[in-house]
């Protein structure tokens, strides 16, 4: 907060300013949100230079259908509300993409495929970084995985959407 009112403050003087992060892009589920609402209210002009964005990178990585995807950032933390949060996607048939905790990844994959059921799944984590992991497979499989790895960074998860018998018949991925 204190440093969104500082940038607004350098902004409203006439200087420029940089908001650059190594994780990713500003503003997508972080508190660079806030100083983007700031400048609106302000009638600032800003702009955005591209990078690398995990959304982007773990949507093409995860090999699932490009042609639309729904992004749904942090789900709750809290259990139910985690649950109640992923049974609204249930039967969207768009590829679901997700970020999550270290701390909670376990968890929100155990509620992914209790609410899903077994569907094809990728975990990206720490991408354009150092320890740049991808993992493939049902979420399942990805379930029992997570506890075998170490834990760092945050996660994309990407989930395959609810699936119509027209895609059963022309997904030349069926496997």
């Amino acid at each position: 907060e204190r440093a969104g009112q500082r940038i607004i403050h350098e902004l409203q003087a006439g200087r420029s300013v940089a908001l650059i992060t190594d994780g990713g892009i500003p503003g997508i589920s972080d508190p660079g949100y806030t100083i983007v609402q700031k400048a609106i209210a302000s009638g600032l002009p800003f702009t955005l230079i591209p990078g690398p964005s995990a959304l982007v990178m773990a949507v093409v990585l995860s090999g699932l259908p490009l042609h639309s995807f729904i992004f749904r950032g942090f789900p709750p933390q809290k259990p139910g509300a985690r649950k109640k949060f992923l049974e609204q996607d249930r039967h969207l048939p768009y590829t679901l993409v997700y970020y999550e905790s270290v701390h909670r990844i376990d968890r929100f994959l155990a509620d992914a495929l209790e609410v899903f059921g077994n569907r094809r799944a990728c975990l990206c984590r720490e991408l354009t970084k150092r320890h740049e992991e991808v993992e493939r497979g049902t979420l399942s499989q990805l379930c029992g995985q997570i506890g075998q790895r170490k834990r760092l960074g945050e996660y994309v998860v990407v989930i395959a959407g609810a699936r119509t018998d027209r895609d059963r018949s022309n997904d030349i991925c069926n496997q």
